[in-house]
């Protein structure tokens, strides 16, 4: 019966990771867990996941999407032409998340920096649209991806900071200098400060991971249970049918909503990586 549908179980299903990506009804593919791995006592299991290859698909868009456009943009020059369609769309997009994400907000180091930013950008760009494909799935909306890249923030905002202060500069991040204090009482406040400043320097990591993956997460929660409320009303006969067209028109409304969450939430990564490596950066 149509009432006996666990909305729940479906939600879950959908959302989670599995070892298996479903085509239903078309069937689906699923393959077996590989054998663990024991290092010592550590215990790794390297099988590949459903988020694991949606994250390859999205490694492989940004790579030909990038690929693509500079060979466009390599004829169009070749012919003294100026880049039109694809290949300027491309390129306006990459000189804005340079321009005015990385290097506006790191400084005059951010060039540097401007490739990791940009990576940043487009591949969570990407993670977070294939989700919104039939049958598709959204890699950052597993904490475990999230967390992957926040690591990689938090690594390159502490050593681009470590190596552009130096060991002294570095230890002041965590030990600042209190202004208007001296001698002892200073020195007391600067230990003091010391948990302080290193549990900011994990929150800075732990928002990027959690802000990312709440928000992917909450939009496909949002949209599947909604279309539960078809299921779920689905025994009402002709008032039904009304049911189902508010829901549907609804969810199309939420989509839209949720396609534009999909660049917001890539560019706020992005943005919020390139303060951080640039506060580190002109830390005093």
């Amino acid at each position: 019966m149509i009432q006996d549908i666990d909305v729940g179980e479906i939600v879950l299903h959908h959302t989670a990771d599995a070892y298996a990506i479903d085509f239903y009804p078309l069937g689906k593919i699923a393959w077996h867990k590989w054998p663990d791995i024991h290092l010592g006592g550590l215990t790794v299991n390297l099988t590949p996941t459903k988020h694991v290859v949606f994250l390859f698909i999205a490694a492989i868009l940004v790579f030909i999407t990038m690929k693509a456009a500079g060979r466009a943009l390599e004829k169009q020059r070749a012919g003294q032409a100026a880049p039109r369609g694809f290949a300027a769309a491309m390129e306006g997009m990459v000189l804005w998340v340079r321009n005015d994400i990385a290097i506006a907000n790191i400084g005059h180091d951010g060039a540097k920096f401007a490739p990791l930013v940009m990576t940043f950008f487009f591949f969570i760009l990407y993670s977070n649209l294939l989700g919104l494909l039939p049958w598709g799935a959204s890699p950052t909306g597993n904490i475990a991806v999230t967390g992957a890249l926040a690591l990689i923030a938090f690594v390159t905002i502490e050593v681009g900071g470590f190596i552009k202060l130096g060991p002294k500069g570095y230890l002041r991040t965590i030990f600042p200098k209190v202004e208007g204090l001296s001698g002892p009482g200073a020195t007391v406040m600067s230990i003091a400060m010391g948990p302080i400043e290193v549990i900011g320097k994990l929150v800075k990591p732990f928002a990027l991971a959690v802000r990312l993956f709440g928000n992917m997460t909450a939009g496909h929660f949002v949209i599947l249970s909604l279309f539960g409320i078809v299921f779920l009303f689905g025994h009402m006969g002709i008032a039904s049918y009304g049911i189902a067209g508010a829901t549907v028109a609804l969810v199309v409304g939420i989509m839209l909503l949720e396609l534009f969450v999909a660049f917001l939430q890539a560019y706020v990564f992005a943005l919020l990586s390139a303060v951080f490596i640039g506060l580190m950066q002109h830390e005093h």
